[in-house]
């Protein structure tokens, strides 16, 4: 596929698809995106502390309603 037919396809989109393709182009020629989307899977293993800390964590946040700072009025 040449640019030349890559641009007749573009015009015959509506500008919703136009819009969806644009976004995936932008994501497409984004090197940070590529790089994340080529990284390879994180294999680590999980140990029992990284749970204990999650958990703890998520009890952190619902004892404080879910959010990270308060700001007082």
């Amino acid at each position: 596929m040449d640019k030349q037919h890559a641009h007749r396809l573009l015009d015959q989109l509506d500008p919703g698809q136009f819009a969806a393709v644009s976004h995936l182009l932008e994501v497409m020629a984004d090197p940070v995106a590529r790089a994340l989307a080529a990284a390879p899977d994180d294999d680590e293993p999980v140990t029992e502390e990284d749970r204990r800390r999650f958990l703890e964590g998520k009890a952190w946040f619902r004892k404080r309603n879910g959010r990270a700072i308060f700001v007082d009025a």
